[in-house]
């Protein structure tokens, strides 16, 4: 992929006012200073394009990026105290809405987590969420570049401990200032989006009307004991087991 093609495409302010998905989406989640939108340019070669908030939790709109025939998806962050609950509950509903719409051709979340704290609770409820939901989605650890080697081996031995199904996690060592990281991350996504196409708006069309017509009966599949047989891991079922490679 040529992240130098990558551009700014639109700005949502609500789910619904979102179109419907017509290529590949690779989204960025994370807490409000995390470092998402420096991540974004740096990953995409570009100083400005998104843009770096100087307060945490003022970007309340899901933010699109075209890069050849992907969208990067910028979530709001979310987990800053210091703003009202109208905008929470603003928050919950553009990130609920868009991670819930199973029609999007959501390829990867991207977790963001600062490298020198321990995750959030917030950071663990929506790491929990993407297993729970089996959404693809990797770590990266953000500001690396700010802690001592030893402080970074002592925090990665942590993390092992404070995320759950961390061993079956792919995880990313990222900073902005250094670049450490940025390259990983392409060869991560390049492999991912290597076939990426465009659908036209024809058949997306065709597929909604097929989801209209759809009565919604279907036959249970109930296991033996008349309980559900899906999830072995009791919840966290990684859809990450199998790491890219």
């Amino acid at each position: 992929m040529n992240y130098n093609k990558a551009e700014f495409t639109v700005s949502y302010g609500t789910f619904e006012q979102i179109p419907p998905s017509d290529r590949p989406e690779i989204a960025f989640s994370g807490r409000s200073n995390v470092g998402k939108s420096s991540l974004i340019n740096k990953l995409l070669n570009r100083k400005k394009l998104a843009r770096v908030s100087s307060v945490p939790g003022k970007t309340a709109t899901i933010n699109f990026y075209s890069c050849e025939n992907v969208y990067f998806v910028d979530l709001p962050g979310y987990g800053y105290a210091n703003v009202s609950k109208a905008e929470k509950r603003k928050w919950k509903s553009l990130i609920g809405g868009y991670l819930d719409d199973g029609s999007r051709q959501l390829d990867l979340v991207i977790q963001l987590i600062d490298m020198r704290h321990a995750p959030s609770k917030d950071d663990l409820s929506m790491i929990n969420y993407f297993i729970d939901a089996e959404i693809p989605f990797i770590i990266v650890f953000t500001k690396a570049d700010k802690l001592k080697k030893s402080a970074r081996e002592e925090r990665m031995r942590a993390f092992t401990t404070e995320i759950p199904c961390f061993e079956d996690i792919t995880s990313i060592e990222f900073s902005a200032v250094t670049g450490e990281g940025v390259e990983e991350l392409r060869e991560l996504l390049d492999e991912l989006t290597e076939d990426a196409e465009i659908t036209p708006v024809e058949t997306l069309r065709e597929d909604t009307s097929e989801l209209d017509d759809y009565d919604g009966d279907h036959e249970d599949d109930d296991s033996e004991d008349g309980e559900d047989s899906g999830n072995p891991f009791g919840g966290f079922l990684t859809p990450n087991r199998k790491k890219l490679n």
